[in-house]
């Protein structure tokens, strides 16, 4: 979405009924935030807080919802707010900015009027949210509301999502080797914090060129390891995939489903239910075995709980080269609407082990983000280092970005190799 920098503050507010999907504009002394890219309902159950589409948020009617709407500023300083509302009937809102709140009224209107919402002190710059409640507990049918536009000198420079996307941006942190190295072993460890344990969080540990492998929570109450591989076939429907093509399974461990999969390319899919917890070291071990023009690729599952590995699958990949592990990387992945959460990840102690049998250590890693100014813009992002272990988080609006693509970082070498006796490794 284009940033429409030249035009004048009323064409710009009476842009949001003709194109309310612009998610962000800019006139000469404000800018406008839309609810559609930057606006979240709370509570996060039932309809009756309304839902947030190209037109704004809509069908608000229990006094106990509310939104909250972020965008991120350069500078602290004055903040003038007001919002594109249009109501059916009067009503009273309550508008919070940090610590400050403003009670404004809403009169009755056929079309989106701007309503001043009062003026706000802010103290430092980054991430921020207006937040908008019913100032009338026996309200039932409240105003619709398209954006919060912001005037003044904290509003100089304020950023914003422009994009369809609602979710955090992908991260990842790419793990480099040496040149011409068979890399047979990818061994890898995550600790997922306790306050990132968001739904819809995908923490990918062992992911390579060909497939991942990682840590899923996919409801309230299910948590899953989840092993996948891609097919050679390029398509998004698995049924599209040439019998010579197709990924085959060839062993599986006991509970783990498998199924194919697609709209990201498509493969076989294997994934086991699991309640993995926060603050737990797992261990992820991954293997590549070619054959001629084909790979088998299988991968284990430690639970410090039990103290053994758990199989999880063995695929065959025909056509893949016959090729090795190579691409090793990881990432931290929001596959839902929730962008306001937190999603982050801690990896440790990765190491490969090559064709020949040696151990290598690798402690570098290399950021990249789906993060972008114009596709995707979200500045939540970051990577590091923290008690020796990698890093990388995105969403929440808690923190503005702390590195950015391409940046490497460094962690301190562990110097001592898996104790995994790769040979009594469980084949089912």
């Amino acid at each position: 979405m284009n940033r429409l920098c030249s035009y004048s503050f009323l064409l710009a507010i009476a842009a949001l009924a003709v194109a309310p999907a612009k998610a962000m504009q800019r006139a000469a002394d404000s800018t406008v935030v839309t609810l559609y890219s930057n606006g979240y309902v709370y509570p996060k159950t039932g309809r009756e807080g309304g839902y947030i589409s190209r037109s704004g948020l809509t069908g608000w009617k229990s006094a106990d919802s509310y939104t909250k709407t972020f965008f991120a500023l350069a500078k602290g300083g004055k903040l003038n707010v007001s919002l594109s509302v249009k109501a059916a009937q009067a009503a009273k809102l309550k508008v919070t900015l940090g610590k400050e709140s403003k009670q404004i009224t809403i009169p009755a209107s056929v079309d989106f009027v701007s309503i001043p919402a009062g003026s706000f002190t802010v103290k430092e710059p980054g991430y921020h949210f207006v937040e908008i409640r019913t100032a009338d507990a026996k309200a039932t049918q409240l105003p619709d509301i398209t954006a919060v536009i912001l005037k003044g000198e904290a509003a100089e420079g304020a950023r914003a999502n422009t994009s369809q996307y609602k979710s955090a941006p992908a991260t990842h942190l790419s793990y480099p080797f040496p040149k011409d190295t068979l890399v047979e072993w990818f061994y890898n460890e995550i600790s997922v914090p306790e306050d990132a344990q968001p739904l819809h969080a995908y923490y990918m540990v062992n992911g390579w060129s060909g497939g991942y492998f990682g840590i899923q929570i996919n409801s309230p109450v299910e948590r899953r390891v989840l092993f996948s591989v891609w097919s050679s076939y390029h398509t998004d429907n698995p049924k599209e995939i040439p019998a010579d093509y197709r990924v085959k399974l060839l062993g599986k461990g006991k509970d783990v489903t498998v199924n194919d999969f697609g709209n990201e390319g498509s493969g076989g899919q294997s994934y086991w239910k699991f309640p993995w917890k926060a603050e737990t070291t797992y261990k992820l071990l991954l293997h590549a075995k070619p054959s001629g023009d084909n790979t088998t690729y299988s991968a284990w599952f430690f639970d410090p709980a039990t103290g053994k590995w758990k199989f999880m699958a063995t695929w065959e990949k025909p056509k893949s080269g016959g090729k090795y592990l190579s691409g090793l990387y990881s990432f931290v992945e929001n596959f839902g609407a929730n962008g306001d959460d937190l999603f982050k990840a801690r990896y440790n102690n990765q190491w490969i082990r090559t064709a020949g049998g040696k151990w290598i250590e690798l402690t570098q890693a290399r950021f990249s983000t789906t993060a972008d100014d114009v596709k995707h813009p979200r500045f939540d992002i970051g990577s590091g280092t923290e008690k020796g272990w990698f890093y990388m988080f995105s969403g929440g609006f808690q923190q503005v970005g702390t590195t950015k693509k391409g940046d490497v970082i460094n962690r301190p070498a562990n110097g001592v190799p898996p104790a995994v006796d790769l040979d009594q490794l469980p084949k089912e």
